[in-house]
């Protein structure tokens, strides 16, 4: 079999700058290179962009990318153009001349890679221009949306399956971060007209430290957390627009710089927020969900939730913004029970199908369970995701101590009474028959008459509902999400339901307390330089900023930070050892490199 990764490997080294691929990148572009068609989920920070990128200068043709935001267009265009590549994007934001210029290249064949929006792709002159300039590559990136059981659906790439027709049936690769079975189904039945190949990469990103904390004055709590953040670039999430707005201010008043992003902005304003924190270090972006999706920013070294987000799946992509260079970077989200409350609301209120409500009260259920988890958070997040995973080391539960008790005979009361009751049954039910309450439904199905009816009546309502999550956070029940959330009992439930193991749950999640903490570690404290390095790292940073303000391109369009690091760690004293450092590719070495040099040996 030839061996179509040995020229990839080099291309990897010379323009990328990388020496080696990231783990599960070398399989996708070995099968784009043999023309397979690819169904990708690959976690955020893992390189996707790569999977197609590399293959597009090794084949002839165009290979053309859909994306749903502008921005991203922007920032992927300006680094492909950093390494040396021939890369554009066609979008609304295109005057007349740029425009031109375009189909110019299109016409002569120039392009390597072309990024378009889904809207602009499905007009008949673009599908024309693209048939002519020879498209042999189609790559859909952030794919879930496409699926209405995706988080983040956009109507808008309904017809991308009937693009890719119109392109001939043209190769194609569908990538995403997170689509759980419904959706990756989903994205099959409307991208593909025959299955693809299906890779699923592992949703584990070690490098971000995973903390939860219920809330006890949320303001003053993410202020604590960025005061151990001063000059990093970060993002906030808020739940409305309102306390956006109000957090920001109150962030710029501790000397953050801080800018409040949201669509009831105006169009200007959102774009400014949006391009100093690309452009610029040290900027904190305090936004709602219209912030973020396709935003490639390596360098962001925090996400702090100033209130819970929507789901899990939602979660995972927002805390995924951090740390793509794959340096130490943190997140942070509190939750409470105005927040719980606001996303059940949500969810009710919304306009959405009766099946589709139900499937999204139990994915906030899980999201509440990962709270609550009484075990390592990472374990419990990839469990959600179908993956199992040992203790990290890197979350809060690893690394601090929280008040435990003994909660086996609590763990065997819900047992009982979810395996006499046949396993058909969820929370409210069931808690109902704990505490002893005759519903309509108890009653109705006899269940007053069972030996655990009322056995739980030494604990409220909100202390049963914890202690489900934990029990499914833990591994011993499970919720069936497509069974209209019945709870069953696991192979380690049982151990426990015998007698056989024991297990010791979370105190503080049943009455969290309000407490002030002492200063905690964070994943950024494995960056700490000495004053010396400090000194030689902010004059790189500095010639970084001035270039990229003449290229007027963000800065790590020029060098990420990672980059710089190395240069700090290793003060290369020539080209040759420059080219040794992550991300310097012999374009940026040309370009750049006799300038970083010259700062380092000043050092």
């Amino acid at each position: 079999m030839t061996d179509v990764l040995g020229p990839a490997r080099v291309l990897l080294r010379q323009v990328f700058g990388f020496g080696d691929f990231r783990p599960g990148q070398a399989r996708i572009v070995e099968a784009v290179l043999r023309n397979e068609d690819i169904l990708a989920i690959m976690p955020t920070g893992s390189g996707k962009s790569l999977c197609y990128q590399l293959p597009a200068l090794l084949r002839p043709g165009l290979t053309v990318v859909v994306s749903p935001l502008i921005a991203l267009m922007r920032g992927q265009v300006g680094q492909l153009r950093g390494h040396g590549i021939a890369a554009a994007a066609l979008n609304s934001t295109n005057d007349a001349d740029e425009s031109r210029s375009i189909f110019g290249a299109l016409r002569e064949g120039s392009l390597r890679l072309l990024y378009v929006a889904p809207e602009r792709l499905v007009r008949d002159e673009t599908l024309a221009m693209l048939r002519s300039a020879r498209t042999s590559l189609l790559a859909i990136d952030e794919a879930h949306c496409v699926s209405q059981w995706g988080h983040d659906f956009r109507p808008e790439y309904l017809n991308l399956g009937s693009v890719r027709e119109s392109l001939g049936g043209v190769q194609t690769i569908a990538l995403t971060a997170t689509a759980d079975v419904a959706t990756r189904a989903d994205i099959e039945h409307k991208l593909f007209s025959h299955p693809p190949k299906i890779f699923v990469s592992s949703f584990d990103r070690p490098n971000l430290r995973l903390a939860m904390r219920p809330k006890s004055g949320g303001r003053r709590q993410v202020l604590e957390f960025l005061a151990d953040h001063r000059g990093s670039s970060g993002i906030v999430y808020c739940s409305s627009r309102k306390r956006t707005e109000a957090l920001a201010e109150t962030l710029r008043d501790a000397g953050h710089r801080a800018m409040p992003y949201h669509a009831g902005l105006d169009i200007e304003r959102r774009n400014a927020s949006q391009d100093a924190f690309l452009k610029d270090d040290g900027v904190v972006i305090v936004a709602t969900i219209a912030f973020g999706m396709g935003i490639d920013k390596p360098d962001v070294r925090f996400v702090c939730h100033a209130d819970m987000p929507q789901n899990v799946e939602a979660y995972y992509q927002e805390i995924g913004r951090a740390g793509r260079d794959g340096l130490p970077a943190d997140t942070l989200m509190l939750y409470g029970l105005d927040d719980m409350r606001l996303r059940r609301a949500q969810i009710e209120d919304g306009a959405s199908s009766e099946e589709r409500k139900r499937v999204e009260r139990q994915k906030l259920n899980g999201l509440i369970a990962l709270c609550e988890a009484p075990r390592c958070r990472r374990q419990t997040l990839l469990a959600y995701f179908g993956e199992s995973a040992s203790p990290c080391r890197n979350c809060d539960l690893c690394q601090e101590e929280h008040e435990v008790f003994d909660g086996t005979v609590d763990a065997q009361k819900i047992m009982s009474a979810i395996l006499r009751t046949g396993e058909r049954f969820g929370t409210e039910h069931l808690i109902a028959v704990l505490m002893g309450t005759a519903t309509d439904a108890v009653m109705r199905y006899r269940h007053d008459t069972l030996p655990t009816f009322g056995v739980g009546k030494d604990r409220t309502t909100n202390e049963w509902r914890s202690l489900f999550r934990q029990l499914y956070a833990a591994g011993l029940l499970f919720l069936d999400i497509a069974e209209y959330g019945r709870w069953t009992i696991t192979d380690s439930g049982r151990r426990v339901l015998r007698g056989d193991e024991t297990i010791s749950l979370r105190k503080d999640v049943l009455q969290p307390a309000g407490t002030r903490r002492k200063k905690r570690a964070t994943a950024l404290d494995a960056l700490k330089l000495s004053p010396a390095d400090e000194s030689l790292l902010a004059r790189l940073k500095e010639l970084r900023r001035q270039i990229a303000g003449q290229l007027k391109q963000p800065t790590y369009v020029v060098f990420p930070d990672r980059t710089l690091l190395e240069m700090v760690a290793r003060k290369p004293r020539s080209l040759a050892a420059m080219q040794d450092l992550y991300g310097v590719g012999e374009t940026k070495l040309k370009k750049y490199g006799s300038s970083f040099l010259a700062v380092v040996a000043g050092a």
